[in-house]
């Protein structure tokens, strides 16, 4: 049985997430964690929040056994686009691209 979690306008770039989602995809719940863990990337706790979110979710169904739980699709999808300007010199100015990102994660029993 699948169990889902999301995370809309998560303020990552959606390039540097799928970084970390690559590392994960298809990988045990259990296993997954401990990869997100020690991984560096500021990503990492975005998305071991949601997994730990996933989780839960998974623990109030009470149907599926966690011991068995996997990453079976995990998809970092583009949000929209903060602009903000930053002065520079004689007078113009350049635009700041705040960049965010739509994380969706399912996880399976294998």
């Amino acid at each position: 049985m699948e169990v889902k979690a999301k995370l809309k306008f998560g303020r990552v770039a959606p390039r540097k997430a799928r970084l970390v989602a690559d590392l994960i995809r298809g990988k045990g719940a259990e296993e997954a964690l401990n990869i997100l863990t020690f991984t560096k990337k500021a990503s990492a706790k975005t998305i071991m929040k949601l997994l730990k979110s996933a989780l839960a979710n998974a623990t109030q169904k009470k149907t599926v056994d966690l011991d068995r739980l996997m990453v079976k699709r995990i998809t970092v999808d583009q949000g929209p686009t903060m602009k903000r300007f930053q002065p520079r010199a004689l007078g113009r100015a350049t635009t700041i691209r705040k960049r965010t990102s739509h994380i969706n994660i399912v996880l399976d029993e294998k």
